[in-house]
């Protein structure tokens, strides 16, 4: 015979819900000595999850539901899913991911996400920006991870873009960096608020505009690889002029991978002539430059451990935003 919740209940000397908090995500409060020793009698007892009566009980399954918005063809999207999943599996819940784009709308994906009866579900973007939500979906998602709901209706994690920018370049400073160029991406949120910390740390640095220009990657209004770069222009003719940097922060690794060609094409040296830095820490760039680049590194991991906490504790304060921290990858480019 199966054993039940009620038998782990009474060989534990706890509550049904107790128990069901332990093995299933439940909202039930207890140590992880409790937690520990009551899936300990389960899988002495031989308990197995019927996830079908479960379901017809609780109105949920053990699923938390993504709605991947790009998010599958980003390189960091391993990072974002791992952190969720790893936090989601701790409490014996399995993610599942859906993508949002071409032709399809977020109501629709948001709506077949939704079939599954998911316990909770989560937004997620492959670059940070502000995502408009139908007004009759803003309380069916739970959390959005790496973008920011239009009207401040969900909790949302996003990187802390401007604390970045202030932090590398004040590492650029701190090395003795003074005429800093910034190679942007246009047309994104991200380097908008990359730019508000880069002009910040310069300011607070006593340094004045001239020492502080920023200069765009592609020539297109918008930022995406496949626009047509400007890079090489930049460098050679920054490097050709009176005023050559000392420095040079990138918008993102892409955009340090083709600086470090340009540089050597003018015959300069990195560190030496120039330093380099960045954002992302995408380390098949990052850390095969030579040599291997200084650069910003996202917290999608924790963007993603953080979102599972949130969707499975459900006391998080709607509407707020979370700015988590990125963390400064130390290479030999500066």
């Amino acid at each position: 015979m199966t054993a039940s919740l009620t038998d782990i209940a009474k060989r534990a000397g706890v509550s049904v819900k107790t128990v069901s908090g332990a093995l299933h995500g439940g909202s039930a409060r207890m140590s992880i000595e409790t937690r520990q020793r009551i899936k300990g009698i389960a899988e002495e007892l031989g308990y197995v999850t019927n996830l079908a009566a479960r379901s017809m009980r609780q109105g949920w399954m053990p699923l938390i539901g993504v709605v991947a918005d790009d998010l599958i063809t980003s390189p960091f999207a391993t990072e974002i899913i791992r952190g969720l999943d790893g936090a989601a599996r701790a409490s014996d819940m399995a993610v599942f991911a859906m993508t949002l784009s071409g032709r399809r709308d977020v109501a629709s994906v948001l709506e077949e996400v939704r079939r599954f009866r998911p316990r909770a579900i989560a937004y997620a973007a492959m670059y940070h920006k502000t995502v408009p939500l139908p007004e009759e979906f803003a309380d069916t998602v739970g959390v959005m991870i790496n973008c920011r709901e239009a009207n401040d209706r969900v909790t949302s994690l996003v990187p802390d873009e401007v604390g970045a920018a202030q932090e590398i370049t004040g590492y650029l400073i701190d090395a003795g960096r003074r005429n800093i160029v910034f190679i942007n991406l246009p047309g994104l949120l991200a380097g908008e608020l990359r730019e508000a910390g880069f002009r910040r740390a310069m300011t607070d640095a006593g340094l004045d505009s001239a020492c502080a220009r920023v200069l765009p990657a592609v020539r297109r209004a918008v930022y995406s690889d496949r626009a047509p770069s400007l890079v090489l222009s930049h460098v050679t003719e920054l490097m050709d002029g009176p005023n050559p940097p000392d420095a040079i922060l990138c918008g993102n690794d892409r955009v340090a991978m083709e600086v470090y060609a340009a540089l050597r094409r003018v015959g300069a040296q990195i560190p030496d002539d120039v330093a380099v830095a960045s954002f992302d820490n995408q380390v098949d760039i990052a850390s095969r430059l030579d040599p291997p680049l200084t650069t910003m590194a996202l917290p999608h991991r924790a963007m993603g451990r953080q979102a599972a906490d949130i969707l499975l504790a459900g006391d998080a304060a709607p509407g707020e935003v979370r700015k988590l921290p990125f963390q400064l990858v130390e290479r030999a480019s500066v």
